[in-house]
């Protein structure tokens, strides 16, 4: 697999149990503007005394995700003390991710093999109202993502971290059971992100539609999930013609990929998802213009968090039925490739006129759809870098979200909350489904110059068949051209989080 795991270990230690003799290359402490202005001891007086003079200085604020390292000069075991900036009034989930994320950037920036962190009083009366586990989730997921950078090619190599141990010091009222059950899920979810983010960065010549499915095939035998892939051959055979019009252009075949978690098998109710899988898009005969065309490696965006999701819960195994499905295809210009003014049947028998082979993504999910439906799915999320349109209405911070099922798509959006990622609601106003009228075939892949992200939205809905359904609209959120406070630019990994707090909610037993 592209993406193993962090090979971090952790322990949790009570304060009063910890020995003088327990050190490590840095110690961690979480604080806030309050603490920096009052007396309290924060680490060590000349320390904090030399912390304080940063924060009258303007340059360390302990604002969320500020972080400030000193030299300990043998004042204690520890070589680095390492101050976090995390808001009190009053602490958030958010906050304590942005924290974690800010202290993992610092990690890798020092290459820290041993670490020390230790849980502030305030935090933990935070955590007693709310929920032990909750935090803790949050800050080794937060971590993970600090510490994540994109892999390179180069003779240098990959920025790696050398973290291999954390030990979070913790007080007498603290519930360590539910600590400790919230830092695994937090090392669960954060390996998934980081694993979404791996395959939404890989270059497209070396994750083609085929090396995708390969992928998905190691990730089902590693976690004992049944799986299917179909090749150009049996999709052909099954009738998937938007995936294999999409993908005739490209020297590299289409797959059709599917895995089953069955959590439940006495139960028929099964949740789809599935993940856009274009591996790279030129636009094919409608082609996109050259100027940050490298960013279509990131066209499997979706793909690429079902992936990250299917692999959490290959660990996590909860009692609900998933089937995800991935179309992948490459949309490419050639002499076979498919054309404007093409009339497509699909695998579910609805045809679709071709104006712009650029829209693409919802021909292949309007058979990955079917696929999902034909596997059993009783309920379907889509998840794709569908439009750029979306990003009109939404910029690049928000995942537009559309469905024809309104209490599903508040749990949904519930989720999106408690996971910390923006996911704003969009209308489909039957009305819109004129915008896809066609002359020659059941409806046309393009709806012109307005609402595009509503006609994407209202083309691939159209394949839902009446079951419940979400489609998410990651086209502006599922890249970073720069650097965003922790997270490092490329593939985001979008929607990992907010899809396993839903499958968490809809399940019917927790980790």
């Amino acid at each position: 697999m592209l993406w193993t795991q962090w090979p971090l270990s952790w322990i949790t230690t009570r304060s009063s149990l910890r020995k003088a003799q327990d050190t490590a290359d840095m110690i961690i402490v979480f604080t806030d503007r309050d603490s920096l202005e009052g007396n309290r001891q924060l680490l060590e007086p000349r320390l904090d005394a030399a912390l304080r003079d940063s924060f009258s200085r303007g340059q360390f604020l302990g604002k969320s995700g500020e972080t400030s390292v000193l030299s300990t000069l043998g004042l204690i075991p520890e070589k680095y003390a390492l101050f976090v900036g995390c808001n009190k009034a009053p602490y958030s989930t958010k906050a304590l991710r942005e924290a974690a994320g800010g202290l993992g950037q610092r990690l890798l920036e020092y290459q820290i093999k041993k670490a020390v962190l230790v849980v502030p009083a305030g935090l933990s009366e935070f955590m007693a109202e709310k929920d032990y586990g909750l935090a803790s989730s949050e800050i080794m997921e937060g971590l993970l993502l600090g510490l994540y950078r994109r892999n390179s090619r180069s003779l240098a190599g990959r920025n790696q971290s050398s973290l291999e141990q954390i030990e979070f010091i913790v007080d007498e009222k603290t519930d360590i059971d539910q600590w400790n059950e919230g830092l695994l899920r937090g090392y669960r979810q954060g390996n998934a992100v980081c694993y979404a983010r791996e395959l939404t960065n890989e270059p497209a010549n070396l994750l083609t539609p085929d090396r995708l499915a390969e992928e998905a095939r190691s990730l089902a035998i590693q976690y004992g999930l049944n799986y299917r892939i179909y090749d150009e051959k049996e999709a052909a055979i099954e009738g998937m013609g938007g995936l294999l019009a999409v993908g005739q252009g490209s020297v590299n075949p289409p797959r059709m990929i599917v895995i089953h978690h069955r959590g439940l098998p006495d139960s028929k109710a099964t949740l789809g998802i599935i993940g856009k899988g274009v591996t790279f898009d030129t636009g094919g005969i409608s082609i996109k213009n050259a100027a940050g065309m490298e960013e279509m490696i990131s066209d499997m965006g979706g793909a690429a968090a079902i992936m990250g999701v299917m692999r959490a819960i290959g660990e996590w195994k909860p009692a609900i039925n998933v089937v995800a499905v991935i179309p992948a295809a490459e949309n490419m210009p050639s002499g076979s490739a498919f054309k404007p003014g093409d009339v497509i049947r699909t695998y579910s028998g609805k045809t679709v006129e071709v104006l712009n082979t650029d829209a693409e993504g919802r021909i292949v999910l309007a058979d990955g759809l079917t696929t999902a439906i034909r596997q059993g799915a009783t309920k379907l999320i889509d998840v794709a870098t569908l439009t750029g349109a979306v990003m009109h209405a939404l910029g690049d911070l928000t995942t537009g979200a559309f469905t024809n099922e309104e209490t599903m798509l508040q749990s949904l959006l519930q989720s999106a909350r408690r996971s910390g990622e923006y996911v704003w609601p969009l209308p489909t106003h039957p009305e819109y489904k004129s915008l896809l009228k066609s002359d020659v075939a059941d409806m046309k892949n393009h709806g012109g110059t307005w609402a595009g992200a509503i006609a994407g939205a209202m083309f691939v809905g159209a394949f839902a068949e009446e079951h419940p359904w979400i489609h998410l609209d990651i086209g502006g959120t599922t890249w970073m051209w720069s650097d965003r406070g922790f997270e490092s630019k490329g593939g985001t990994g979008v929607m990992v989080r907010t899809l396993l707090e839903y499958i968490r909610s809809e399940s019917s037993g927790e980790d």
